[in-house]
């Protein structure tokens, strides 16, 4: 059995973890009982991108968000784990990313050799959208 007695300003805060794993307290709480909480953020990560969404009566295009929901997850892992590796947002979470890195106001423009992306030169994270992008453009 493992007990976390706390108490904070908000009042008493008691964690109870009863087990028959053989690990110890500390492994028990921290790798399993912590584990499964951070498991539960990144679920409400998902649903912060599309998942929330699944209010048409039809099967099919529910089924059709929750896909994008978790290819956009995976998207945005991968820029956490590769491009903001070392910066203020590689332990961000999804919505944070999306808040500063992707709801940005742009200008497109495309030709037949290249796309050209077009920040505000008043945007105050564009030297961190360069530095993923050049990290990803080099991986």
């Amino acid at each position: 059995m493992v007990v976390k007695a706390e108490c904070n300003a908000k009042g008493p805060n008691p964690r109870f973890v009863v087990t028959s794993l053989p690990q110890g307290a500390d492994y028990l709480y921290t790798k399993v009982y912590c584990a499964r909480g951070d498991m539960e953020n990144r679920i409400k990560e998902q649903q912060l991108l599309f998942a929330g969404r699944t209010s048409c009566h039809e099967w099919w295009p529910n089924q059709f968000r929750l896909l994008l929901s978790g290819c956009a997850y995976t998207l945005v892992e991968r820029l956490r784990s590769l491009g903001l590796q070392g910066t203020e947002l590689a332990k961000a979470q999804v919505n944070t990313i999306r808040l500063r890195l992707f709801k940005v106001g742009g200008v497109v423009i495309r030709n037949t050799r290249r796309v050209k992306l077009m920040l505000s030169s008043v945007y105050p994270h564009k030297t961190l959208f360069a530095h993923a992008a050049t990290v990803l453009n080099s991986s």
